[in-house]
């Protein structure tokens, strides 16, 4: 075989890479450090207001300014400001139109600032990112973002999750929509959108605006946060909500303005909301409270008040998802929410309702909402002193096309509505009622969590769920009732008063849910000419019990029980402190220092652990300092796994070097409580994983990168992993050197090899394979259960259950090639490097049966069941899905906030995407309703959005790989089409595509 090492070359022009490569000089990783004294061209901090004086302070700095603006260099310098940001940073963008392909992605730091000129002044254009959102910032302390427009991103504009004392103030999310695209010479003029006439059906003219469901999903989005403020801030053209807050405990959204989106402002899931002096116009709707089902938290009080909701009376231009179902003109909505006050505000002119007060037995039917931590209905709702105008007066059409050959029955519900209306037919109301509450089921106890003690609950005796508790057999809601039975009011009802109702329009309705739509749809199987005003109207001639009523009484609570709903407490953002937790930035003579140090053979220079080298050799980790497939020094151990991520096909070699006179300790899964977590390494631990691109056909392997992740410790002593990438090219010496890319980069490569599972061939290429920057790294590899910053994923017991076997055979047995065919973890045991292993029975394949294992996820019958049964395509799949996605989608991951979870011991139901909803629509959902619909991959979310591998919506996963893998997809299509059916929990719940499971 001819070993001729191919080094490649990333994508960048000299003058791209230059700002990179110096940042990464800078870097003390992903984590830990960030840039030095020093910054790049187009990107340098100015330090000028903080003289550096004394030993420490030479060591590290803060409070620096790094500068973008509008150029070719633009993506570059801001990749490189980005990865860098410390405690007291900026990063400031200049003025004028500046075109991004890539996201700003800001990731475990505190304290950082990024500005703009003015939302009216700096535009960031994302029009071309490869990313799918804009600005975002995860895992951090302390963020604000101030005076600047992000357009047309691919997804969401702003988001923040997992961020503590975040503040939005004077930016602008905005969409070109169905309009000329934003450009450099037209910005000016296109940011600045009325609202006019809006639409009320697709095709209608509009002079403000063209909405479009290819707009990204949400405007402004602080998810899984904390002490939030929206401020002075604008969303226009969203196609899911304009500003929304979820999962959030303690949030402000106030000054703020929702053109031209679905929804205008949503409050989800939020503990502790507040909507003060905003302005929605022009939307679907104005403002939603709700709770949404199967995600991390559940909300309770949130306030609303001073603010305008004026002519939301654009069409509903939703992809799927339950924002698909909010009829154009609603000015207010909620649906599962407790504790809510509604004062001092104005809605006028929306053709639906001023205000619909609902619950998920409307959508769900009695008792068939699946997640039992949710309470379906919204009690607590106190409605007072507002104005409302002109409401009611146009309800929608149903879509004839979507409930005759998708079932989706949700557009017939307004008129339904207006149907039962005996006064006003045809109309709505300035208040509508769904009129569906719960009954007392004293035979349902009080919930419990996973070990079986009760779920703490609030001073009124109601539940406070988590994700973490596991989901009851029944809805546990005695806590709404006395002794007697009797619901307990008006606490668990609703107090409407003092409200200025326009006398033009009916004042309030109750429905009475879906009581006749099941008539309307029977009718109209036999004739679909049923499904117009006229003939609807003949269904319910003669009918008794289902028609609207007009007395409002029942929420006259002053009249009812001497007393109305108490205030609600105005919502105070609390003041903020650095944490500490997070290092400034180490110099540039503090890292030249420990990396330059004289190697000794066979040693890692373990003082040089501490930074980010500029290259791989200076930690002498790898007996040829040319090549990282050779013999590792200092006892490092070369691994493999059962089941690895994909990386466009790419060969990885990985090694593991634990610190002389250490040991990782052994921690198994489900009896461990080490459900998501790998092996115990201790500080001073180093994986490498080197990627390269084999071709057999030539004999010849290109290296590209190889990542390491470091467990270091903090200035302050914590403990955490830095994920340093390393690119590999050819040195002015001729040698190959992989140098420090903390900004990332993309590479054309190929492969043409056979698997070494499977024995199959596989063989193509890619212009585009990405190497992911510092940030993006985190993304990944941060979960909130385990150690903080870029910890490992693939290195968990059960993936490392086999017998080692390097994925090549391209190094024979040169280097580790050469070490041992045998159990990794007992090689490990017996080489001193792993404590607490048990006894294990190793069988001739080089596994241990009495130990958990992961399956090779492409390989028929290596799970132990019968080879293409049930029971093996669906234990094939589920280590795919942990391998690859997991990571993310977990109740500590990335994507918590979805509510769709992979773990591997999970039961498989609605948390594992059966017949579950969307948290969110966007292209993202690619027009369906539900993740996994049993026998129909075509219909399945996620079938779609991994088998796409160029939309930044729908590409999933969305980074480290730019091609689709055919066989994971093949593997996914054939568990959903032939193993999924309506027998799993929750699987009778999809409901021929709609929403409206009422009917079902």
């Amino acid at each position: 075989m001819n070993n001729t090492f191919l080094p490649g070359r990333a994508d960048y022009s000299a003058v791209r890479l230059l700002p990179l490569l110096l940042a990464s000089l800078l870097l003390g990783g992903c984590f830990g450090g960030g840039g030095g004294s020093d910054a790049p061209a187009g990107a340098r901090p100015d330090t000028t207001s903080n003289p550096v004086a004394g030993d420490q302070q030479s060591r590290f700095s803060d409070g620096r300014v790094f500068r973008v603006d509008a150029g070719p260099d633009a993506t570059a310098d801001m990749v490189s400001a980005m990865i860098q940001l410390r405690p007291g940073d900026t990063l400031a963008f200049g003025c004028g139109f500046i075109e991004l392909d890539h996201g700003l992605l800001i990731q475990a730091t505190e304290d950082v600032l990024i500005k703009g000129c003015g939302k009216d002044d700096t535009v960031l254009s994302f029009r071309n990112s490869d990313n799918v959102t804009g600005l975002e910032a995860l895992n951090v302390r302390g963020i604000t973002v101030q005076d600047l427009t992000i357009a047309d991103s691919p997804g969401d504009a702003f988001k923040l999750k997992g961020v503590k004392w975040g503040t939005l103030r004077n930016v602008r999310a905005i969409w070109s929509g169905g309009g000329e695209p934003i450009t450099a010479s037209n910005y000016a003029n296109r940011l600045q959108v009325q609202c006019t006439n809006p639409p009320l059906n697709e095709g209608d003219p509009t002079p403000d605006y063209i909405p479009s469901s290819a707009s990204g999903r949400y405007g402004i989005y602080p998810v899984e946060s904390e002490n939030i403020l929206v401020d002075n801030s604008e969303s226009v053209g969203a196609s899911d909500a304009g500003i929304y807050v979820g999962q959030t405990n303690t949030a402000i959204i106030r000054n703020s303005r929702a053109v031209y989106n679905v929804m205008g402002f949503e409050i989800e899931n939020v503990q502790g909301g507040e909507y003060d002096s905003n302005l929605a116009e022009c939307n679907t709707g104005g403002f939603l409270i709700y709770d949404l089902e199967n995600i991390t938290q559940y909300g309770d009080t949130s306030v609303m008040l001073n603010n305008v909701a004026r002519n939301n009376n654009t069409y509903n231009f939703a992809h799927s998802g339950l924002v698909s179902a909010v009829p154009r003109g609603t000015g207010f909505i909620t649906l599962g929410y407790d504790n809510i006050e509604i004062f001092n505000n104005t809605f006028e002119d929306h053709s639906t309702a001023a205000v619909i007060y609902t619950s998920y037995e409307l959508i769900d039917g009695k008792g068939k909402t699946a997640d039992k931590k949710l309470d379906p209905y919204t009690e607590g709702l106190h409605i007072h002193h507002n104005v409302m105008r002109n409401s009611g007066y146009d309800l929608p059409p149903p879509n004839l096309e979507k409930v005759l050959l998708e079932g989706q029955v949700e557009s017939v519900l307004p008129t339904l509505i207006g149907l039962k209306n005996l006064g006003n037919p045809g109309q709505g109301a300035h208040i509508v009622w769904d009129g569906l509450l719960d009954e007392l089921d004293g035979d349902c106890p009080f919930p419990l969590d996973a070990s079986g003690q009760p779920v703490p609950k609030d001073a009124h005796g109601k539940p406070i769920h988590t994700n973490e508790h596991p989901n009851p057999a029944c809805h546990y809601n005695a806590y709404k009732f006395d002794t007697a039975g009797n619901r307990k009011l008006p606490r668990w009802g609703s107090c409407f008063h003092d409200n200025d109702l326009g006398p033009e329009s009916q004042a309030y309705m109750n429905f009475h849910g879906t009581q006749g739509l099941e008539l309307v749809l029977a009718a109209a199987e036999q004739d679909p000419a049923i499904l117009t005003p006229e003939g609807l109207q003949s269904v319910f001639e003669g009918l008794t019990g289902v028609v609207a009523d007009t007395d409002a009484t029942v929420h006259d609570c002053q009249a009812r029980f001497g007393t109305v709903l108490a205030p609600l407490p105005r919502v105070t953002i609390p003041p903020f402190q650095r944490s500490g937790t997070v290092d400034p930035a180490p110099s540039a003579e503090y890292i030249n220092r420990l990396c330059s140090k004289p190697a000794r053979p066979g040693v890692v220079n373990r003082d040089a652990l501490a930074v980010n080298c500029p290259t791989l050799d200076q930690y002498n980790l790898f007996a040829d300092p040319h090549d990282p497939r050779s013999t590792p020094n200092e006892g490092g151990v070369p691994f493999v796994l059962n089941s690895k991520l994909f990386s466009d096909y790419a060969t990885k070699y990985r090694v593991a070097f634990v610190p002389p006179g250490t040991r990782a300790v052994y921690v198994d899964g489900q009896g461990g409580s080490n459900v998501n977590g790998t092996l115990h390494f201790p500080t001073g631990t180093v994986i490498a994983k080197t990627f390269a691109f084999t071709d057999e056909s030539t004999g010849t392997e290109e290296l590209v990168e190889t990542r390491l992740l470091i467990k270091r410790v903090s200035e302050s002593g914590k403990a955490f992993w830095d994920g340093p990438t390393y690119i590999w090219e050819t040195g002015s010496d001729g040698q190959p050197v992989a140098r420090l890319a903390m900004g990332g980069g993309t590479r054309a490569v190929s492969w043409h090899y056979q698997d070494e599972v499977t024995g199959e061939l596989v063989s193509g290429s890619t212009a585009a394979y990405a190497i992911p920057n510092a940030n993006q790294c985190i993304t990944c590899h941060s979960n909130d259960d385990v150690e903080s910053g870029a910890a490992p994923i693939g290195p968990k017991p059960r993936n490392l259950n086999r017998a080692y076997a390097p994925e090549s055979s391209f190094m024979g047995t040169g280097g580790q090639g050469g070490f041992p065919r045998v159990n990794q973890l007992q090689y490990w045991a017996d080489q001193g490097i792993l404590t607490n292993l048990p006894a294990l029975q190793i069988d001739n394949r080089g596994v241990a049966t009495n130990i958990e294992r992961l399956p090779h996820w492409n390989l028929p019958g290596d799970s132990g069941a019968v080879a293409g049964s049930a029971a093996d395509i669906e234990a094939r799949l589920r280590a795919y899905l942990e391998v690859n996605c997991q990571h993310c989608h977990n109740d500590r991951g990335a994507a918590s906030n979805t509510g769709y979870y992979l773990d591997h011991f999970r039961t498989v139901d609605a948390g594992y995407g059966i017949c579950k909803k969307p948290t969110a629509t966007g292209g993202g959902s690619c027009g369906r309703q539900h993740i996994v619909v049993p026998g129909d991959a075509d219909s399945s979310i996620v079938a779609c959005r991994m088998a796409d591998d160029s939309d930044p919506q729908r590409r999933m996963p969305p980074i480290a790989r730019s091609v689709a893998h055919d066989e994971g997809v093949a593997l996914l299509t054939q568990w959903i089409n032939t193993v999924v059916d309506s027998s799993y929990a929750n699987g009778d719940a999809c409901g021929n595509g709609s929403i409206f499971q009422a009917l079902q």
